[in-house]
């Protein structure tokens, strides 16, 4: 069998510090936040040089955290509720033979001052993550007009996202650090990160954001954010 070295060119910075609650797909959250800064010998200027003329980019990484458990040949998809296996192949689960992933997210910024750091917003990725290659996105041809979406157009639903007045004040007390909070949290939790399978209306959840820990649960109004605090 034939292999193919690779090299990780950067490594992402995100708002995302675990893996649970990170959108399943890149852009369901514009206001997450990511840096990937390249590494040597690739942390130079004329590697990105042009960049700046494109509005997205494609990211390929590492799924780090899950690699070394393998591959499935069947995975449970959370779009069907995480009852139904379907082929590893007609998903975008992480367990994969090779443990690639690709995402999409807008280029906010390139800084070139001491290396290379690029800004994302939309980025789907958690905190640490490998990337091994940067391509631009094309509008007239990676964007498919009319294309199926199979099983995943399924249950495209979202949560109404509701603040107690503890969780709105500490909102407020944070608002000069991380000015977009409320919408992050909102549009994290307006996809409903539990697991298929879950269905005790009582269970509280964190979720880990920055350098807080956000607490939160869902009645029958929607997701309900109770506190935010320091991780």
């Amino acid at each position: 069998m034939t292999t193919w070295p690779m090299q990780t060119i950067g490594i992402i910075e995100s708002c995302f510090k675990e893996k649970f609650a990170i959108p399943r797909q890149p852009g369901l959250s514009p206001s997450a936040e990511a840096t990937l800064t390249l590494l040597p010998p690739f942390n130079t200027p004329d590697t990105v040089r042009g960049l700046e003329q494109f509005s997205h980019v494609w990211l390929m990484f590492i799924f780090h955290e899950t690699a070394v458990q393998g591959w499935r040949a069947t995975v449970r998809p959370p779009k069907l509720g995480g009852n139904q296996r379907i082929g590893v192949f007609a998903t975008r689960s992480t367990f994969r033979p090779n443990p690639i992933g690709l995402s999409v997210a807008k280029l906010a910024d390139i800084d070139t001052e001491n290396g290379v750091r690029i800004h994302l917003h939309g980025a789907d990725l958690l905190d640490g993550t490998p990337i091994i290659d940067l391509k631009p996105y094309l509008g007239y041809a990676d964007a498919i007009a009319g294309a199926s979406n199979g099983y995943a157009d399924a249950g495209n639903s979202t949560l109404p996202v509701h603040f107690s007045n503890e969780a709105e004040v500490q909102l407020r007390q944070l608002q000069g650090r991380h000015p977009k909070l409320r919408s992050l949290i909102t549009e994290v939790l307006a996809q409903d990160p539990r697991p298929g399978y879950a269905d005790d209306p009582n269970r509280e959840y964190g979720m880990a954001l920055y350098q807080l820990n956000i607490k939160w649960h869902c009645d029958t109004t929607g997701a309900f954010v109770t506190t935010i605090e320091p991780a």
